[in-house]
């Protein structure tokens, strides 16, 4: 297998800390030291197909922003569907596992400058088949940045857990990226986390600010976590949600909420709601409202639907009832897509100003 290509591993302290929103970021600050980056998830949990292949998201998203230049199944090598567990458990067969991502990451790595390798998760997510992060970054040689959440105690807890995984395999954690930190507690965590870690022997790579957009779904998203029907044809889907709320006053009351980026869920039978969302509580159309989710599979009466069909907000029909749909919404895990161009140039640019670039290529 390749040894000779830098490369770094980005692992977690949990699921949905901000390793794909670091290794988004990273590359293209890396870029500026090695122009031909290459960037392998060698193991996924969150797929798609393409071409009949699994694919795992963040390649795809990875190789719309960069044109990563690889076949996508080098850069996903194992796609972990529901079944795989349970196949391994019944016939464990670690070493063409470990072949199949060193091979992977030989393509990838092929006449490239630099490899970024994106885990899955915490330090153990995959011990249950033999290939744990740490498991996969001692098979790919790599050293390895932590990324955690904000806070001080609890995220240098979380990372000396992660950390002793990781010694225990013979890999060495080069330093930690706290991430959603709110802007104004930045000075503090900085000073007191950077304290903690250098006890640990381990350097504080970076202090990420909180960035609420990148909190906020798309209704795109939305429609399809909620696997809804659109009722017209809007302009746009990639509308950021900033606030929901859910219609069940009268249309009167409801126009107060009629805001920018505001999702209105409401039963498909309130036809008052969705004709006063239509004309406008301002006189000025409904444009700025992120779109409606009707809810309860209730589709509104056709006079209604060719109003829908002019609006020029998004109009979604779900099966769930209005409760079920403002929780699934509100418990939406939000990930970065190849659409979101608003969020990925805020991204690149809050890792170039936050993360010391020059310390991660000096520590490999």
């Amino acid at each position: 297998m390749n040894t000779t290509t830098p490369r770094v591993f980005i692992a977690a302290t949990r699921q949905n800390e901000g390793k794909t929103t670091a290794s988004l970021g990273l590359i293209a600050a890396l870029q500026e030291h090695f122009p031909r980056i290459g960037y392998i998830k060698p193991v996924g949990q969150r797929f798609v197909e393409i071409e009949e292949q699994k694919i795992d998201e963040d390649i795809v998203l990875m190789d719309a922003v960069y044109r990563l230049n690889c076949p996508l199944v080098d850069m996903s090598p194992i796609a972990v569907e529901p079944a795989f567990t349970r196949r391994y458990l019944e016939s464990a067969n670690n070493e063409a596992l470990v072949k199949r991502i060193q091979d992977a990451f030989d393509r990838v790595a092929w006449e490239k400058d630099f490899v970024l390798c994106e885990g899955s998760g915490h330090a153990g997510v995959g011990s249950v088949f033999d290939l744990s992060n740490a498991q996969v970054a001692k098979t790919l040689g790599c050293k390895v940045i932590i990324v955690t959440q904000g806070g001080i105690g609890k995220p240098i807890d979380e990372v000396c857990l992660n950390q002793a995984l990781f010694e225990k395999e013979g890999v060495e954690v080069i330093g930690v990226i706290i991430n959603k930190v709110l802007e104004e507690r930045i000075p503090e965590i900085a000073r007191f986390v950077g304290r903690g870690l250098k006890r640990k022997g381990l350097e504080l790579l970076g202090v990420i600010p909180h960035q609420q957009m990148l909190c906020n779904p798309t209704v795109d998203l939305i429609r399809e976590e909620l696997r809804t029907e659109l009722l017209n044809q809007p302009p746009t889907l990639d509308t950021l949600v900033d606030d929901v709320v859910v219609g069940a006053m009268g249309a009167q009351n409801a126009v107060q909420f009629f805001k920018p980026g505001t999702l209105l869920i409401t039963p498909g039978d309130r036809e008052d709601i969705v004709l006063a969302a239509g004309a406008g509580a301002d006189g000025q159309g409904s444009e700025k409202m992120a779109g409606i989710v009707l809810t309860g599979g209730l589709r509104p009466g056709a006079s209604v639907l060719k109003v829908i069909q002019t609006m020029r907000i998004p109009v979604l029909l779900a099966k769930a009832d209005s409760y079920q749909v403002a929780s699934r919404v509100h418990n939406l895990t939000v990930k970065t897509r190849p659409a979101d161009a608003k969020k990925i140039s805020l991204i690149r640019d809050i890792v170039a100003k936050n993360v010391n670039i020059e310390k991660i290529i000096q520590s490999l």
